[in-house]
């Protein structure tokens, strides 16, 4: 098995480095534009086997896709992180080249490869992936569902005062901080539902903590986070490489269900070696449609800058 990541920044960094501790990889690519960048963290990361017990071949390159050959899944995370103040919608103008580019140079050299996005703004540059590349949609995968849930639990769990890894909550919609959609209703605490141990205040609190728990993060440090968004993207790529079939809310293209066509949207899917597999349907209420509805038209709206470039 081989994979490679995109971009050697501190998301992709972590990403590559949660993917080589697992062993998800025989063989792990590191690349990125900057001289030097992706050789010496991928050596940092190697000096690192010995300490850690693992035996992934770990390889830096700069901007050599050649090395990237025969990968089985790629993980792009490569473009401008988002600053302070800064919205994802700001972003497509520059990340839309970057992952356009990144698209055509990976396929030329893996065609039957399984592409991860954690690019921002992610659910614009899933759909620029799948509309540029024109391979099939269960080979296209926005990996921010699987934060956005993280962050759910993260939530959940101090107000419970529990294990976040005994929770089940998903987020849907959007990646972004008015598009997401924290499920409150079907979150459960080892099969117990949250809404029936927390107060309408609390269970309110909970869904706005989530909702703007990137732009926390990005006020907080002055950059976007990186430790849980490489953690999902490896979590992803998990699934993919170890045929998990876990249910994962990932960005995938929509057509027709949860009421929408010609997007990519955060939604439950399951994840396994041929990329996302089945689409969950929920069985949203008339408000939470409402809400999706509404996501996925905030979500067009970014999308239509694309046509402009």
């Amino acid at each position: 098995m081989k994979i490679t990541v995109v971009g050697a920044g501190a998301v992709g960094a972590t990403c590559a480095d949660n993917i080589a501790r697992k062993e998800l990889a025989t063989e792990l690519v590191l690349l990125d534009i900057k001289e030097g960048i992706a050789e010496g963290k991928a050596q940092d990361m190697m000096q690192t086997a010995a300490l850690l017990g693992f035996d992934t071949k770990i390889t830096g390159s700069t901007n050599d896709y050649s090395k990237t050959a025969n990968s089985d899944v790629v993980v792009i995370t490569s473009g401008l992180p988002r600053k302070p103040g800064m919205t994802r919608e700001e972003l497509i103008g520059v990340n839309a080249g970057i992952v356009k580019g990144v698209c055509e140079n990976i396929l030329a050299h893996s065609p039957n490869a399984i592409i991860v996005v954690i690019s921002n703004p992610m659910d614009t540059m899933t759909y620029l992936a799948l509309q540029s590349t024109g391979i099939p949609k269960n080979r296209i995968i926005g990996m921010g569902g699987a934060l956005d849930s993280a962050r759910f639990k993260y939530q959940i769990s101090q107000t419970l005062g529990c294990s976040p890894s005994d929770l089940n909550a998903t987020v849907i919609g959007g990646h972004g901080d008015t598009t997401m959609i924290p499920l409150i209703r079907f979150a459960t605490w080892n099969s117990i539902p949250v809404s029936t141990l927390l107060s309408e205040d609390q269970q309110k609190q909970i869904v706005a903590d989530t909702m703007v728990g990137g732009a926390t993060l990005t006020k907080l440090i002055g950059t976007s986070a990186w430790y849980a968004p490489g953690a999902a993207g490896a979590a992803v790529v998990e699934s993919i490489v170890r045929d998990e079939k876990k249910q994962i809310t990932c960005c995938v293209a929509l057509d027709g269900e949860y009421g929408q066509k010609d997007i990519c949207l955060g939604v439950p899917v399951t994840i396994g070696r041929n990329g996302w597999e089945k689409i969950v349907d929920f069985k949203l209420n008339a408000e939470e449609q409402d809400l999706f509805n509404k996501s996925a038209d905030a979500v067009r709206s970014m999308n239509d800058v694309l046509k402009t470039l």
